[in-house]
């Protein structure tokens, strides 16, 4: 299992959010996650391209965008020409979901699907052979900060099982409420990227909270692949 870590930005200091994003890196994130959210969809407002795109002149590793929108389709496009390396879309507000992912890596990025904690894996179930990544709110979706939603470990394990069903071996992403607590659990339960605001962004020392919480993942993903070599 290879972990990828992807801090929000939701969580960071704008005022000096290069400088935040550089000791993120400096502690090994993999990622830099945006969540854009319209007010309607989720219950806040955040960023728009020109924040991806500025970001993208300071980021050294890709960026994992996260459109907390009702119409994706409509902005799509103008995300990946930010520079959007990742872009994830939410199946509860997508009809026509084939359609949207095929759009998305037509752009040249990778196309995920996202999930809300009340939102049944069936929904995800046409689009499991199709997916780039699925990213699991382990969370409702809108604030940083929130308390990770118990129920997320054996969601994230039922989401593995149907990908692997579909010969698919996308990642599982993971946002909300990932901490030095949580993280161990949701990579023993399938998670391989994982979205940490407030635990990265909101220490004192963003890369030595970057790092540990690394080093906290990667020694989980080595106990869970242990254990299935054993099986």
């Amino acid at each position: 299992m290879t972990i990828r870590l992807a801090p929000s930005i939701l969580a960071a200091d704008f005022a000096k959010l290069g400088d935040a994003v550089a000791a993120a890196e400096r502690g090994g994130a993999d990622l830099v996650h945006v969540d854009v959210m319209d007010g309607h969809f989720v219950p806040n407002l955040t960023v728009g391209p020109p924040v991806v795109r500025s970001l993208k002149r300071v980021a050294r590793v890709p960026l994992d965008v996260h459109l907390m929108i009702t119409d994706p389709d409509r902005y799509a496009e103008a995300f990946v020409e930010a520079g959007a390396s990742m872009l994830s879309v939410h199946v509860e507000v997508l009809p026509h979901l084939n359609r949207t992912l095929t759009f998305i890596k037509g752009l040249g990025a990778r196309a995920g699907v996202a999930i809300n904690p009340s939102t049944p894996l069936v929904m995800l179930e046409e689009v499991a052979a199709d997916v780039d990544h699925v990213l699991v709110m382990s969370v409702n979706p809108g604030f940083g900060g929130q308390a990770f939603l118990p129920r997320s470990a054996s969601k994230i394990r039922a989401l593995r099982a149907m990908l692997d069903r579909a010969g698919n071996p996308a990642p599982i992403e993971v946002d909300g409420g990932i901490d030095l607590d949580t993280v161990g659990e949701v990579v023993t339960a399938g998670a391989e990227i994982l979205v940490a605001g407030s635990a990265v962004f909101g220490a004192p020392d963003i890369a030595a909270a970057a790092r540990a919480l690394r080093a906290a993942a990667e020694q989980a993903a080595a106990a869970r692949d242990e254990e299935a070599s054993r099986r």
